[in-house]
């Protein structure tokens, strides 16, 4: 297990430019300003859920609209949180979650596995929340996972207000990752994979 697990990505287009840090063994404190609000409440849920210490400053062409910049914060994200992983070992590997919120419930299952998938399964009951668009939120986990090459599956079981089905989502997230991160005593200096690789 590395002894540090932090890394700073940045990612510069001429769409959005995009600063990451992160330190996979924090408390959950963060600084997070995307230019859209709702964004940022939910990306300070990874950090809290997910006792991760995230930074993140987005400029992005928000007079177009939304897509660029979360789908780039979500690729941002992702190669941080790989570069800060390393080799792996000693992680649990797997994570799981569900959170409640009211009448919202979601469930979130995560593997570290070096394979990226994501089933994404969550009908908002509204086109926007605040300032973000619904659509753009597969958008970011699809972007995660293609460049954190982790396996994610996503099922908003049941909602009412969109709000309340996105925060479950997000606090799901964070804390099956947390559970996924965490180093298993008994895999100390092992890859936890048969293949002897992830």
């Amino acid at each position: 297990m590395q002894s540090l697990r932090t890394a700073e990505v940045s990612r510069k287009t001429q769409e959005t430019a995009i600063d990451v840090r992160i330190n996979l063994d924090g408390t959950g404190r963060s600084e997070i300003d995307t230019g859209i609000g709702f964004l940022d409440h939910m990306l300070d849920q990874i950090a809290r859920h997910g006792l991760v210490d995230l930074t993140i400053s987005a400029k992005g062409d928000l007079q177009v609209d939304g897509h660029h910049t979360v789908e780039d914060i979500g690729i941002t994200l992702g190669q941080a949180l790989l570069q800060a992983l390393g080799d792996k070992r000693g992680i649990r590997r797997y994570g799981f979650a569900y959170v409640p919120l009211d009448e919202a419930l979601s469930r979130v299952v995560i593997d570290l596995s070096g394979r990226p998938g994501l089933v994404f399964e969550a009908p908002f009951t509204a086109p926007m929340i605040g300032e973000l668009d619904t659509q753009l939120i597969r958008e970011f986990f699809q972007g995660f996972v293609n460049h954190a090459q982790v396996t994610l599956h996503i099922d908003n079981l049941r909602g009412i207000n969109a709000h309340h089905q996105a925060e479950t989502i997000f606090k799901a997230f964070g804390r099956a990752l947390c559970m996924a991160l965490e180093p298993d005593p008994r895999m100390s200096g092992v890859i936890p994979s048969t293949k002897g690789t992830l």
